[in-house]
Order: C-alpha cells, then sequence, then structure tokens
C-alpha cells in the first residue's frame, strides 16, 4: 500500500512538474509574454501580436516538443526492453537514418514542407522495414535472432547515412546545405499549429498500445525460454512493439529532425527512479521525456543571440548524463 501510495505521489509530482514547465515555457522567449497577457489572450482581449506568438508559434512548439520527447522516451524504453539491452535507443534499426535521409532528399528537391514530413515519415518506416526484411532472411531460427536484427539496423543506418552524404555532396552548397546540415542538427523552429495533431495522433497511435502491453515487455526482459514458458508470444510482442516505436520515432524525425539521446538517457533515469519494471517505467518516461525535451528547447531558443539546434544541447547534456548513470548502474541492467 506505501508502495501504491509513493507512485501516485510521483506521478503528481512528475505532472505538476511538466505543468509547471509547460507555464514557464509559454512566458520564456525572445518576444516576451507575461501571464497576464496569457489571461487576456485566452479571453480573447490581447493585442493582435501577442495572439499570433502565442497561438501560431509558441503554443504549438512547446506543445510538439513535450509530445515528440514523450515518444522518443517511450521508444527507447520499450526497444530496451524487448532487446534487453540498456545502450539501445529509437534509431536503433534505421528508423531515424531512413527519416532524415527522406527529409534531406526532400529538401535537396526543393518540395514544401507537407511533403518533407510525408517522404520523411515514410522513409524512416521503410528503413524499418527493410530491416526487419534482411534479418528475416538471414535468420533460419529463433537463436540469434535479437541480435541479427540489431546488426541488420546497423546496416541500415549506415546505408541511410551513405545516402545523406551522397545527397549533401551534390546539394548547392550555399543555398540547400545550410538548410539540410541545420535541419538535421534538429530543432522544432518550423512546427506550426497545423502540425499538432499529426504528431500528437500518429505518437499516440504507437503510445497508447505500448502502455496496454507494457506489463508484457516486463516478461520480454527475461530468457525467450521463460517468456515462452509464460505463454507470451515473443514474435507478436517483439513486432507490435517495433512497428509503435517505429511510428513515434518516424515522426519524430519527420518533425524535429534528427535529436539524439533523448530515447536512451531518460529510459535510463526512470529506471533509476522506478526500477525495471515496465508497468510504472513506460509512464515515467513519457513524463520525464516531455518535461526534458521542453526545457531543453527553451534553452535553445531562449539562452543564445542565435536559435541553437536541439540535436546539439541534448547531446551536451545526455552524453555526460548518460555516462554518470552507467556510472550508478555498474551492477547491470537487471
Amino acid at each position: 500500500m506505501n508502495n501504491v501510495k509513493n507512485i501516485k505521489v510521483l506521478y503528481t509530482i512528475l505532472i505538476l512538474l511538466l505543468i509547471g514547465v509547460f507555464i514557464i515555457s509559454l512566458i520564456a522567449g525572445r518576444y516576451a509574454i507575461s501571464v497576464r497577457e496569457i489571461v487576456n489572450i485566452l479571453k480573447g482581449s490581447a493585442k493582435k501580436m501577442d495572439e499570433t506568438v502565442f497561438f501560431n508559434i509558441r503554443l504549438p512548439r512547446i506543445l510538439c516538443a513535450g509530445i515528440i520527447g514523450a515518444g522518443l522516451s517511450v521508444s527507447g524504453a520499450s526497444y530496451q526492453g524487448i532487446f534487453r539491452n540498456p545502450c539501445v535507443s529509437p534509431d536503433i534499426l534505421g528508423a531515424s537514418a531512413g527519416a532524415g535521409f527522406g527529409a534531406v532528399l526532400a529538401l535537396f528537391l526543393g518540395v514544401g514542407s507537407v511533403y518533407l514530413s510525408l517522404i520523411s515519415f515514410v522513409t524512416g518506416i521503410a528503413a524499418v522495414g527493410f530491416t526487419i526484411f534482411v534479418a528475416g532472411f538471414l535468420n533460419n531460427g529463433m537463436n540469434n535472432s535479437k541480435m541479427i536484427l540489431i546488426l541488420c539496423g546497423m546496416i541500415t543506418t549506415s546505408l541511410f547515412q551513405a545516402f545523406i552524404s551522397m545527397v549533401k555532396l551534390v546539394a548547392d552548397p550555399y543555398d540547400t546545405l545550410p538548410s539540410i546540415t541545420f535541419w538535421l542538427m534538429g530543432g522544432f523552429t518550423y512546427i506550426t499549429s497545423d502540425d499538432v495533431l499529426l504528431i500528437l495522433s500518429v505518437t499516440m497511435a504507437g503510445m497508447i498500445p505500448l502502455m496496454l502491453l507494457r506489463w508484457r515487455i516486463n516478461l520480454m526482459t527475461f530468457s525467450e525460454e521463460e517468456a515462452y514458458s509464460m505463454g507470451v508470444n515473443i514474435k507478436a510482442i517483439k513486432y507490435i512493439t517495433i512497428i509503435c516505436a517505429t511510428l513515434m520515432s518516424a515522426i519524430a524525425v519527420a518533425k524535429g529532425g534528427m535529436i539524439g539521446w533523448i530515447g536512451l538517457v531518460v529510459p535510463h533515469f526512470s529506471r533509476q527512479i522506478m526500477g525495471p519494471d515496465y508497468k510504472k517505467m513506460l509512464p515515467v518516461s513519457a513524463l520525464l521525456g516531455a518535461i526534458f525535451t521542453i526545457i531543453t528547447d527553451d534553452f535553445a531558443r531562449t539562452f543564445f543571440a542565435q536559435e541553437l539546434p536541439i540535436g546539439i544541447l541534448t547531446a551536451l547534456v545526455g552524453a555526460p548524463v548518460f555516462i554518470y548513470l552507467l556510472y550508478q548502474a555498474k551492477e547491470g541492467f537487471s
């Protein structure tokens, strides 16, 4: 009973923290909007400029940052569970590299932002499909099937990164190449109010099944023989998890660029707080991922003379934090 009470207290704290970060983020920015002005905006009595900045720029950006952060964190945690490896991340099967190539190709061809997101999303899913196809072709049984899948993901990632390099090589160095480089570093600069519903829908389509199946992901952390003996359909759970995680990763890259470390570091931090129980860890990962991404984006757009790509900040923060978390968990992944 006491443990259940502590979990509820933790959830309450994280939700309140997320709300607090969200409100502060609405206020923070180069164009200052006070709490009183936000109230006036909601009443419909604010200046036109305040309403434009609030509804068309700041609110959509913060919402999408939180949704994408939650999606990447849940995606990373789920992958770590089914592969029984704390060092895998949402891009392990090539989703990020594939989506990145699609976006780079779209920028090179000069298509509109709608088609850029669509092409990026489709190529991200196609990359994972290619990984699964090659792994299925190479694997003749259940032995080492997960290792083969991870290795095929590395091959796919390397292949699509080579495609990205080829496009960058032939891109116009004065016009197209800077756009490609900036996009690859990740950020929410071009997020609009039209993107919120799409990002939310795709992320929820991936997250809800994982939340419903999170107790089965617990069983996947055992050996395959033990999971089979408990009546778990390993293959079905594995591919459902991969599909759901890929949806969240692909939409994150399609709309936010290649943002690293969130799906690797946040699940580790959640595991430090909640332990290895995925029934508790996945919701905490979602909340922490949203909080971390919103705060990082606040720093990226507020504390520098020029907006910094969020991918740079997540790497600067994520790498040392990950080293610390690995040091704290020297006993291993349990």
